[in-house]
């Protein structure tokens, strides 16, 4: 005899674990991230008190001298932690559904996806909107060329450089160029 599931949707989402999205929980959290970030991208550049607040209520961590260029677009911002010093250049897509973590002094280029969401290959649960989501981890002074993908349960080493336009489909270790897709590492820069 299986025992039922009895936690929530977000609880089951946080744990990587199968969820449905359309939960009202998951919802209003949603719909608090979708307002938060339309006033964040709509602030004027130089309003940077107003934006750091706007990104401080929104994202789980921003660190000092963290810029983000609009528009921003997340599906929660709370899972979302960005290490100080950080650039990240216009049109960011950060699918925070599992954790984000970006370390110190990354830069990320323009148009970069960073997606945690999964869904079932089988088609009865992907049809029944079932999802889950696997963590990203991205290592204090990497780069991110524009373009770059950076798919679910990704972790990036520290010092790594990502070429524009790469698919990340698996982890990359510190200290090196990866490029392609999907991405190979081509060379050591240690």
């Amino acid at each position: 005899m299986t025992t039922p599931d009895t936690r929530s949707m977000r609880e089951r989402m946080l744990a990587g674990d199968l969820y449905l999205a359309d939960d009202p929980e998951l919802g209003e959290a949603a719909l608090r991230a979708f307002d938060l970030m339309d006033e964040y991208n709509a602030t004027p550049i130089r309003n940077a008190g107003e934006r750091r607040r706007l990104l401080t209520d929104l994202l789980g961590a921003v660190g000092e001298g963290v810029e983000i260029r609009p528009p921003l677009r997340v599906d929660y911002g709370t899972n979302l932690r960005i290490g100080a010093r950080t650039f990240v250049n216009f049109g960011l897509v950060a699918l925070d559904v599992a954790p984000i973590t970006i370390g110190a002094d990354v830069q990320i280029g323009t148009n970069v996806q960073l997606l945690t969401p999964t869904h079932p290959i089988e088609p009865g649960p992907r049809r029944d909107k079932w999802e889950a989501a696997k963590p990203i981890v991205i290592g204090d002074n990497v780069w991110l060329g524009s373009g770059a993908i950076v798919l679910p349960g990704v972790t990036i080493g520290a010092n790594t450089v990502v070429g524009a336009g790469s698919v990340v489909t698996r982890d990359l270790p510190a200290d090196v160029v990866a490029v392609g897709n999907p991405a190979r590492v081509i060379r050591s820069i240690a």
